[in-house]
């Protein structure tokens, strides 16, 4: 599913209409009659014992909840409407709803102040339908105080495409902005729906489908993806009956140095949470022991050592190609530091690999100054760094990589002719021809030192079960967020852990695969 802005919605609309002749009214209709049908779905109890306030503005958004709410009225809701402003300001598709509204004898109430507006503690939910996608700024006053009003109402929330006061595009909300529980978004999901601070705005999201034709947007050659239950479901493989362990999997992880161990085991237990049927698990000598006893199910492969540093030695490079020959995947960077042997070996492997790789945090960190071994290697790869790291691969600031990490992103993937994992919230996936995938699961209890080594580990499994690196990329990253939610819900955010993810992981994969 495309993402878009206020402005590429604007145009797929205007294509659908003049284009191929779909009247606006139309897709307002539709509008309205599929986010009535989302609300009675989502009801605790039978529609018909709901008190229903919609709040109407005098544009399209308000046009669409009178749609809205004579849907409801018709299926039995004790439906009001508040309409800010005067009746004779509506124009166009908007006003001809409210005349249908009129016609069904519905109670409009033209209110200029946050006084009339009667919310009492008989109204079961608020539909928010004042200002749509083409908001931007500030909600000027009275406007802002009757939005203040509606927000310190207990009372649930569901807006129509957006709530009132989020800027669609950017994610910037207005001081006064409506924080919905629900939000029904049309045709298409929007980028400001996702980035902070907009999407603490949105509550739980869901897109109405009102009938533009999907090669409509097909002509516009988007760039910007969500990442779904259903991308997710298609890409996973199924678990063979009848199987064995080599058919599940083999994934060779070069992670850990002296101080950084637990690198090294949480990505080879996420890899064996995650149901790969065989993993070595290679660290340098001397932190054999402390590997075996973090690790029961990966297997242990020790490695040459840069003496009392005890991180991986260059002259270990030649031992590294009979585990290649081995397994189906590489997973390369977890904890591994970056003294000058290391980065050497790192860069010199770049051309000893065939194998689908994910290299994460050190790996990465190794190519700083110096990212032309990266471009060149040839083999399947996806690189998944943080803003830290993708600061020190690009040479930029970090301070503008976090202020358009969606561009960085895009920009990383082209440079380094590879797929790209930005980490963050939200993490992007850029392909090098341009495409940005957006993963919305995750929550701030993910944002702890280790996060990033079960990701890797989540990866490098789903490249060994034979996932491209952009389904690798896009559903590790989803079920990854995906357990971390699982957490949340479980156990809270602040003191969630990421071996909590790794515990969860097969709740998650349970989800897809029950």
């Amino acid at each position: 599913m495309k993402i878009v802005t206020a402005e590429q919605m604007q145009d797929i609309d205007k294509a659908a209409i003049e284009g191929r002749g779909i009247p606006g009214l139309e897709l307002m209709e539709n509008a309205g009659r599929g986010i009535a049908e989302y609300l009675y779905e989502i009801s605790d109890d039978d529609v018909t014992a709901k008190s229903v306030a919609v709040i109407c503005g005098k544009g399209n958004n308000g046009g669409d909840g009178f749609v809205v709410g004579r849907y409801l009225a018709e299926w039995g809701a004790d439906v009001r409407f508040y309409l800010l402003g005067k009746k004779d300001d509506l124009k166009g598709d908007a006003a001809t709803n409210l005349k249908r509204a009129q016609e069904m004898d519905l109670p409009i109430h033209e209110i200029s102040s946050a006084e009339e507006l009667d919310l009492d503690e008989e109204t079961d939910l608020i539909v928010d339908a004042i200002f749509g996608t083409g908001f931007h700024g500030e909600i000027r006053s009275p406007m802002d105080k009757i939005v203040d009003k509606i927000n310190s109402c207990d009372i649930p929330i569901a807006a129509v495409d957006c709530p009132s006061g989020l800027d669609v595009s950017t994610g910037e909300v207005s001081r006064s902005a409506i924080m919905a529980n629900f939000t029904a978004t049309m045709a298409l999901p929007k980028i400001g729906q996702f980035l902070h601070p907009g999407v603490e705005y949105v509550g739980d999201l869901t897109v109405i489908d009102i009938g533009i034709p999907e090669d409509v947007v097909d002509e516009k050659n988007l760039d910007l993806n969500l990442i779904d239950e259903a991308f997710v479901d298609e890409s996973l493989p199924n678990h063979p009956e009848g199987g064995h362990k080599g058919d599940l999997g083999k994934l060779f992880i070069i992670a850990g140095s002296a101080g950084s161990t637990g690198a090294a085991c949480m990505a080879a237990n996420s890899a064996t949470r995650a149901g790969i049927g065989l993993c070595f698990l290679g660290v340098p000598e001397s932190l054999n022991d402390i590997c075996e006893i973090k690790c029961t199910e990966a297997l242990t492969r020790t490695l040459p050592e840069v003496g009392k540093k005890r991180c991986f030695a260059l002259r270990g490079l030649g031992e590294f190609q009979q585990y290649f020959e081995w397994a189906d995947a590489v997973a390369l960077g977890p904890g591994i530091g970056t003294h000058h042997e290391t980065k050497e070996l790192v860069k010199r492997l770049m051309s000893g690999i065939t194998l689908p790789t994910v290299i994460d945090a050190d790996g990465l960190n190794c190519f700083e100054g110096d990212t032309q071994p990266l471009i060149e290697a040839e083999f399947p790869c996806v690189l998944t760094p943080h803003p830290g790291e993708l600061s020190r691969l690009l040479d930029v600031p970090l301070r503008e990589i976090v202020a358009d990490r969606l561009k960085y992103a895009r920009m990383a993937a082209e440079q380094l002719e590879k797929v790209v994992l930005l980490k963050g919230a939200p993490t992007f996936v850029a392909e090098p021809n341009g495409q940005v995938y957006l993963n919305p699961t995750g929550n701030i209890g993910m944002a702890k030192g280790g996060s990033g080594d079960v990701l890797t580990g989540l990866i490098g499994t789903l490249l060994a079960k034979g996932l491209s690196p952009l389904q690798a990329a896009c559903c590790g990253a989803y079920l990854h967020g995906m357990a971390g939610d699982f957490c949340r819900d479980e156990i809270g955010s602040m003191g969630m852990i990421p071996t909590d993810m790794i515990d969860m992981l097969p709740e998650v994969l349970l989800y897809f695969r029950e």
